[in-house]
């Protein structure tokens, strides 16, 4: 059977209702599996590209979103943003682990006059996360912001949605469009009976064409629910509907564990079929956790380059070491080189193997590998043994193959 060069995926549905997700196979399933599986034998799994869907580009400071731009990786504070100095500590941080973008939440006026001296101490965009009063918009956009995050139904007249419009236009600022399967208007609950895939589209749309015939063009949205079919099936709609750039989240995925995986699910697929132009997971945990989990969603697509990798063997009851507490120290390692030197973009993939079985094997897959034996850690490179290490010496040995291995590859 000839195969079609045009990549074909499977793809979510809505039944006639559009209130229930289901599956359709695409009739290529076959073929494609058959090309992932030969990529990944042959070892060019890289060649089989993610095709993005193509989107009007907006700049958020000095980030661009949409279009040809890379895919950027938000979070959100979770100090007071009133708190200036607990702010600017936490954005910093984000900083150096890769944060792209920033967002804050201003429940009040204190919050939005914060903004001007929070904004001059930072590095990367800062949006502000407005809801309810106008004026908190206006008065951040005073305090120079880089952009807004407003959900226009709650916000109030359309007379106060313009004064908003009007700030931002004078400013070029990007506006966020975020639905939320909590905070829908009241006619589309209605009218669909709960929070579907096509009532968070409905209201996004609804606000987009608020905003187009205000004169607003520099628009990115978001659609959210904390069920991940309802997720994807939304954006999916939404992907067909409009060119502006996409947001995408699920939105209360939970905890660390919990919320990663949601999160990973929703947004692998999405990202897969190429929908979507920047990204949050939403966990009830640290900022700093939150950029880690997106950046390692995007590094697993290939659509973020460079980056420590650290692969590890899951242990099994042949390891003679305590193979996860040394790959968290490893990994703890390599993040703190990695902060300390952010201007490396090129970093060795890094294994490390609990026995015989693959330790070998994955040694010669990895720049750096770790073999744990009963006394002694194996040390490979470019997959030949290049040494045989005692535990104390692990960590201080990796951190400089990792930089022995940037100056390599940079000569």
């Amino acid at each position: 059977m000839k195969t079609d060069n045009k990549q074909r995926r499977s793809q979510l549905v809505l039944r006639s209702d559009s209130s229930t997700p289901c599956v359709a196979a695409s009739q290529s399933r076959a073929a494609l599996l058959r090309r992932v599986a030969k990529s990944v034998v042959s070892g060019q799994i890289k060649a089989f590209l993610i095709k993005r869907r193509p989107t009007q580009k907006i700049a958020v400071g000095a980030v661009e979103i949409g279009g040809n731009a890379p895919i950027s990786v938000q979070t959100m504070t979770k100090t007071p943003t009133g708190n200036i100095k607990a702010t600017v500590n936490q954005i910093r941080e984000l900083e150096q682990i890769g944060c792209d973008i920033i967002r804050v939440a201003i429940p009040d006026m204190e919050s939005a006059r914060a903004l001007r001296k929070i904004r001059r101490a930072i590095h990367i965009p800062l949006i502000a996360d407005i809801h309810f009063d106008h004026r908190l918009a206006l008065a951040a956009i005073a305090g120079g912001v880089d952009g807004l995050r407003i959900n226009p139904g709650n916000i109030g007249s359309v007379a106060k949605i313009k004064q908003i419009i009007r700030a931002a236009s004078e400013r070029n600022l990007p506006i966020r469009i975020g639905v939320n399967a909590g905070s829908l208007e009241k006619d589309i609950l209605a009218r669909h009976g709960s929070p579907t895939a096509s009532a968070l589209v409905e209201s996004a749309l609804r606000h987009v064409r608020l905003l187009e015939d205000l004169g607003q063009r520099a628009i990115k949205i978001s659609v959210k629910a904390s069920d991940v079919l309802c997720t994807i099936a939304a954006y999916r709609l939404l992907s067909k509907a409009t060119k502006y750039p996409l947001h995408l989240g699920v939105t209360e995925a939970g905890t660390l564990l919990c919320g990663t995986i949601r999160s990973s699910v929703a947004l692998g697929i999405l990202l897969a079929e190429g929908i979507g132009d920047t990204i949050r997971v939403s966990l009830a945990d640290t900022p700093a956790n939150e950029v880690r989990a997106g950046r390692e969603i995007l590094r697993s697509l290939g659509l973020q380059p460079g980056g420590l990798r650290v692969i590890v063997c899951p242990t099994c009851g042949r390891a003679q070491m305590n193979v996860i507490k040394l790959a968290r120290a490893v990994e703890e390692e390599l993040e703190k080189l990695e902060k300390k030197n952010n201007q490396i973009k090129i970093w060795p993939l890094v294994a490390v193997m609990g026995c015989v079985v693959n330790g070998p094997g994955e040694a010669r897959e990895a720049d750096i590998a770790l073999v744990c034996g009963k006394n002694k850690v194996f040390l490979y490179i470019a997959g030949e043994k290049a040494a045989a290490l005692d535990a104390k010496s692990v960590l201080a040995v990796v951190a400089e193959k990792a930089l022995e291995f940037h100056s390599r590859k940079t000569k």
